[in-house]
């Protein structure tokens, strides 16, 4: 498959481990890399300014089922921008030689924290601040994208078991009645 993303040339190559070492290092020291690389570092900036600042005063002036809501997806926003940074800091090391492909394959450099980052959001999102909102749509998207790559460069990850769902299902429950 030729043009992963708007004509940004690279050859991919599926199966086997070397086309996977492969795909990383070109991934690596690409212009899509950089461009990844440079929004998902500004926009780990850009939210910790926001939840440190207006955000905090913003989350003070919601009703309190609006506010648990808020820190919530504050944590979702946090955790699924520090996965991606951490991601593409590995792509970087990748890139830089620091680090081979293989190590980068590893299960602790991928990608993780799918529940977390993928779930809905909870009630009375839409009350929530305007622009937490907006930062929670941009980093979802940018989530979505790094996913793709990761999936593309290193192979599927097994989905989570069915168990851990049930589990987040049934605290979510739990706190969703204990809070009305």
């Amino acid at each position: 498959m030729k043009g992963w993303f708007k004509g940004e040339l690279m050859a991919y190559k599926p199966g086997g481990m070397e086309a996977q070492a492969a795909n990383a290092m070109t991934f690596a020291g690409s212009e899509l890399f950089r461009r990844t690389f440079e929004e998902g570092m500004a926009m780990v900036e850009e939210t910790a300014t926001y939840l440190d600042g207006k955000g905090r005063a913003e989350s003070k002036l919601l009703p309190s089922k609006a506010a648990l809501t808020y820190a919530g997806e504050s944590m979702r926003l946090t955790t699924r921008l520090m996965q991606v940074a951490s991601w593409l800091l590995v792509q970087r090391a990748v890139s830089e030689g620091e680090m081979t492909p293989a190590e980068a394959q590893s299960d602790k450099y991928r990608l993780g924290a799918r529940e977390i980052c993928r779930g809905s959001r909870g009630e009375s999102a839409d009350l929530l601040p305007a622009k937490l909102v907006e930062l929670l749509t941009r980093s979802m998207n940018l989530y979505e994208r790094v996913e793709r790559l990761d999936q593309m460069i290193y192979g599927r990850e097994e989905a989570a078991p069915a168990g851990v769902t049930a589990q987040l299902d049934r605290l979510q429950a739990a706190f969703g009645r204990a809070a009305e």
